[in-house]
């Protein structure tokens, strides 16, 4: 049975100091009141993709190591598929979430999924970063989201590949290195070579290029912002969900912002990722129009899960 979603993201263990009272200098201490160990990158993406009821499958590689099985068990305790274990150490990366923004440092040994295991579930769609955009299953819908590895790796020189993505994701300061552009909407429109749907995350807010035009949203949090870390991922996430659901331009970007923001009011992206119901009913009260599909697929869930009660 073909998943929904299929998360190619190189999927780490984030290590997540809470309550932090500054970012160190060379030679000082600083101090935290908790660290945190949660799923993060692409297996944030799967998370919150499996919480707005997506049939969703990581397929980038988790080694067999204390991480990798980590992020493994929560994974299955999402519902989400997990292939094979490969490589010798899961990426890890530490995050520092200060006054609202964040630093992190990363080791990733650079396992990236392949073809063949980026194909196997037969998704719908898949996410992907920019480096594994070409090997996106022809038939597929392909998210991309950009990291600073990405960014500089492909700094001024933009992978092209048609038909395009169906929607890229990243921040202002990715966006500006990839082009060369002084400005998130002159970014975002030179990154529509990439993709259908462009979308430049600014705080609780983003700028976006869709369709020939420029767009942007805004979808301040209730409370304060605690840790934006996985805003990328998240956005991503929505986003598929609201376009799997035939939601049109606008209001994918709406419910996609929506929900990184309403993430980042506690600490970690996996634990800030929220339900459909949740997400629903934040967005009815913000005006938000129910993606045409989302009741079919409820009532297709239902009748999946009378068929499994039954032994059917």
């Amino acid at each position: 049975m073909s998943a929904d979603l299929a998360v190619a993201t190189p999927a780490f263990v984030d290590l997540t100091f809470v309550g932090l009272e500054a970012l160190p200098g060379l030679g000082d201490e600083c101090f935290a009141g908790d660290l945190l160990r949660s799923p993060g990158g692409g297996a944030i993406t799967a998370i919150a993709a499996a919480r707005l009821g997506l049939d969703t499958a990581l397929v980038a590689p988790l080694a067999d190591d204390e991480g990798g099985r980590f992020v493994r068990e929560v994974l299955a305790g999402e519902g989400v598929g997990v292939g094979p274990a490969r490589g010798r150490r899961t990426p890890t990366t530490v995050v520092m979430p200060v006054g609202g923004d964040h630093a992190m440092v990363t080791v990733d040994p650079g396992v990236r999924a392949s073809a063949a295991e980026i194909a196997a579930p037969e998704p719908r769609a898949v996410v992907a970063n920019l480096e594994l955009l070409d090997l996106v299953p022809a038939g597929a819908r392909a998210y991309v989201t950009v990291g600073d590895d990405d960014a500089r790796a492909y700094a001024k020189r933009l992978p092209q590949r048609e038909p395009r993505a169906r929607a890229l994701v990243l921040n202002r300061r990715e966006a500006e290195m990839l082009t060369g552009a002084s400005t998130a909407a002159g970014a975002a429109e030179q990154l529509s070579v990439v993709a259908e749907c462009v979308v430049v995350g600014e705080g609780t807010g983003a700028t976006a290029f869709v369709e020939g035009r420029p767009m942007n949203a805004d979808e301040p949090p209730a409370g304060r912002v605690v840790d934006p870390t996985g805003d990328r991922d998240l956005l991503a996430a929505a986003y598929a969900w609201a376009d799997l659901h035939e939601a049109p331009p606008e209001a994918r970007l709406r419910w996609a912002v929506l929900y990184a923001g309403l993430a980042a009011a506690v600490p970690t992206g996996a634990a800030g990722a929220v339900t459909r119901d949740r997400l629903l009913e934040e967005g009815r009260a913000r005006g938000l129009e129910t993606p045409p599909r989302v009741y079919a697929t409820r009532r297709s869930e239902s009748s999946r899960s009378r068929r499994r009660a039954s032994g059917s």
